[in-house]
């Protein structure tokens, strides 16, 4: 692994590293945590797609999972339809890409000297049990609902890694999401229109988008906090429970009320 990229031959992949493959040439990077003999969970959207904003973007960017043709891989299954957290082969998962692992407890000048976000992070893992026992833990219990800005494939292992989750926010802990929403910034940034001359606006330009991506970073947040795997998911199917349609309450409701009396007696 060098200073610039964070590539990595296969043997050297340990289990409950954060491993990341990019795709559509390098337009996003699939993440997960590889969990040992050769298999990786990760958090995709559904429908066989790893990620998506359930736009019409969707046609430009679409998932670059292994296409097996008629014949699934043999030790995952067909994947086409499913989705949520999932387990799948170091193959399947890379998709033909090159492997890459995610940096944790960098200091903040190597940080901003790799400009790319989703490859690194300010702040410090746990130890790779706890990081396998969220990782499994989230295989079967589910991550909630995926959100290409809130709750992506690189939100899922930071959280494996670190146990840390944010409160009220519009991004999460994606440092790709991050980068979007710090460049964008950039654009829209009115003050850079008073900035003279290209070379004065790139360097302004930059030097926001830098500070941007340093204040988002998972180590650096102040609205943080470390939330135990259990709890995460426990709160998850409590707000499911509330998010319920208002009809599908009503009938729930209705279906006690009509409960024969000698129902209620027995019971």
């Amino acid at each position: 692994m060098g200073f610039l990229s964070n590539k990595i031959a296969r043997d050297e992949v340990k289990p409950g590293d954060h491993i990341y493959s990019w795709r559509q040439a390098y337009v996003y990077a699939h993440h997960g945590i590889y969990v040992g003999e050769g298999q990786v969970n990760h958090f995709t959207r559904g429908d066989g797609q790893e990620t998506g904003t359930g736009t019409f973007l969707d046609n430009l960017i679409v998932s670059s999972s292994l296409n097996h043709g008629d014949t699934p891989c043999p030790n995952c299954g067909d994947r086409t339809k499913v989705g949520g957290v999932i387990s799948s082969c170091l193959d399947c998962f890379l998709a033909g890409g090159d492997l890459y692992v995610f940096e944790y407890s960098v200091s903040p000048a190597i940080f901003l000297a790799k400009p790319r976000g989703g490859t690194c992070t300010i702040g410090a893992s746990d130890p790779p049990e706890e990081v396998i026992h969220r990782a499994n833990f989230l295989l079967r219990n589910g991550f909630g609902v995926y959100n290409v800005f809130k709750n992506n494939c690189e939100d899922f292992a930071i959280y494996c890694k670190t146990g840390l989750l944010v409160a009220n926010t519009d991004v999460g802990r994606s440092g790709q999401a991050a980068s979007i929403v710090a460049a964008a910034s950039v654009v829209l940034s009115s003050p850079l229109r008073f900035v003279a001359g290209f070379g004065s606006l790139a360097v302004a330009g930059y030097g926001m988008y830098c500070a941007s991506r340093l204040v988002s970073d998972i180590g650096m947040r102040w609205d943080v906090s470390k939330v135990p795997v259990e709890r995460l998911v426990a709160d998850m199917d409590d707000l499911a429970g509330m998010e319920t349609k208002p009809e599908e309450r009503l009938v729930t409701d209705m279906a006690g009320m009509e409960t024969k009396p000698e129902d209620k007696k027995t019971s």
